[in-house]
């Protein structure tokens, strides 16, 4: 895989052969999404024969849990080490959001595709994702509760707000015109309230 902002888990065993079956099935389900691949197309991209997938793989949903928390566990450390470098709240708040900009924007990202597929997993798999992805938002949930906001802002609508921009902005963003960190730095003025 050449993402370097979502490390593959390498499994108990620890197999090479394994990890690179992850990064195969990692670069389907972020092209193909949850439902457009199955454990068949992973086992041929990789080489690997029906039976002898499974001494690798536990399930589909198993590996699309792995991969996704891998790929948020991932993003999560390259943000608590950004905001570390900072003091000030709204620096933090802006070192966040340039991080997760950069992750997000990144032509090789398996963060954006595979947070975004949720309504493609059944419901079991998705409980985990939530519940995963909800440990994840609590580093923008401690970012916002220190920002120095008016009394009559609701904190959980601001952060949705500005998450929600941050999760969709492979919409819009096209390079060039604006850096990651410029754009950041936009976001954060235009959610600034003092």
């Amino acid at each position: 895989m050449t993402n370097s902002t979502a490390p593959l888990p390498a499994g108990d065993e620890g197999s090479s052969r394994r990890r690179q079956i992850c990064e195969i099935a990692a670069q389907l389900f972020a092209r193909k999404g949850y439902r457009g691949t199955s454990m068949r197309d992973i086992g041929e991209q990789a080489g690997v024969l029906g039976g002898s997938l499974y001494h690798h793989i536990k399930s589909k949903d198993a590996l699309f849990v792995e991969l996704h928390n891998a790929a948020l566990d991932a993003a999560e450390d390259r943000i608590v080490r950004a905001i570390a470098a900072q003091a000030d709240p709204w620096a933090k708040l802006e070192a966040a959001c340039a991080t997760l900009l950069d992750i997000q924007l990144a032509p090789d990202s398996l963060t954006l595709p595979m947070m975004n597929d949720f309504r493609e997993v059944p419901e079991t798999v998705r409980d985990q994702l939530i519940a995963r992805r909800d440990r994840f938002e609590r580093v923008f949930q401690s970012l916002v509760a220190q920002l120095p906001l008016p009394p009559a802002i609701d904190r959980s609508l601001y952060r949705n707000l500005l998450l929600s921009q941050l999760n969709h902005a492979a919409d819009w963003y096209r390079p060039g015109r604006l850096s990651i960190a410029a754009i950041a730095a936009q976001i954060v003025t235009l959610f600034r309230h003092e």
